[in-house]
């Protein structure tokens, strides 16, 4: 692959796009216009956007395709994660300072996260939302988002390309790409490598969007536990491999809380409720630096 780059900032994350061929102005235009337009729906942090206008009284909303695939993905994750991954966590990230003013100062208490079912009417086609939902959709919508600039390269004429989204990449084309997976404590230090080719790669860690060093309680991070409404604490890092970024996006989140074989059972089944059904691989790292991986993870970890 030739590296006609496009990089630009955008929902605040730096972006580069490489491809085998060169990126017109107007398909340049459309990836911009896309990425805009998703972050007028799904941003908690605009006040102009369809989410901010959902937490404002309960109303009803019929999301376009791509918007109810999430909706039905983050659905499967919350029933396999017993409720662990959850789109209901923006309330509790506004009270730990991660607001639409980014104060990043934890507010005394604690604001639950309320379940599912007392917020949320989904059936497929229209949300319902009770009042002062405010929805986050960070586990998965990134990875969305890269999937649908991926296929809008694709379908502007461009075969072979890399979307590299603040670490979330998504791959097309016949010559693989090796990604090393960064030590969460150390950026200059990988722990592995994997080989991507056809399918993307997506990132969550505990040391990235840390805030309130100096608070009494300590540091906060952007990975929440649901059932404390707290930051979680035993894992710190997770890398998951799928054919889209959507889902890779997602089962990395979840992925904090697959301690079991039942959990992890639960996340290959809602992956293969996805369409199409993810080739899905692993890897994950703990506080205390133990790394698992899946047997047929694409590439080595270092020991």
């Amino acid at each position: 692959m030739t590296v006609p780059t496009l990089a630009f900032e955008a929902i605040g994350t730096h972006w580069q796009i490489d491809t085998d061929l060169p990126v017109g102005a107007g398909l340049e235009a459309r990836v911009h216009d896309l990425i805009e337009d998703f972050d007028r729906t799904w941003s908690r942090f605009r006040s102009d956007s369809i989410v901010t206008r959902l937490a404002a009284g309960p109303t009803d909303w019929a999301p376009d395709a791509d918007g109810a695939r999430m909706l039905d993905f983050y659905d499967l994750l919350y029933r396999a994660t017993g409720g662990a991954v959850s789109p209901l966590v923006g309330r509790t990230l506004e009270h730990l300072g991660y607001d639409a003013s980014y104060s990043l100062r934890p507010r005394p208490g604690t604001v639950p996260v309320p379940a599912w079912a007392e917020r949320i009417d989904w059936d497929g086609s229209t949300l319902a939302v009770a009042d002062d939902t405010l929805l986050d959709v960070g586990a998965a919508g990134k990875g969305l988002l890269v999937d649908l600039v991926g296929q809008a390269l694709a379908d502007g004429g461009v075969d072979s390309f890399l979307v590299d989204a603040g670490g979330d990449m998504l791959h097309r084309g016949p010559t693989p790409v090796r990604v090393a997976l960064e030590h969460p404590a150390d950026p200059t230090r990988a722990i592995g490598v994997v080989e991507l080719r056809d399918a993307a790669i997506c990132a969550s860690a505990s040391n990235r969007r840390v805030w309130g060093g100096h608070d009494p309680a300590g540091p906060v991070h952007h990975v929440l536990d649901t059932g404390t409404a707290a930051p979680t604490g035993e894992v710190v890092a997770t890398w998951a491999i799928a054919q889209s970024a959507m889902v890779a996006d997602g089962l990395a989140t979840a992925l904090f809380f697959a301690t079991g074989p039942a959990l992890q059972a639960g996340l290959r089944e809602a992956a293969a409720g996805t369409t199409p059904a993810p080739h899905f691989h692993y890897v994950r790292m703990t506080a205390r630096g133990v790394v698992t991986h899946d047997a047929g993870l694409p590439g080595e970890v270092f020991r």
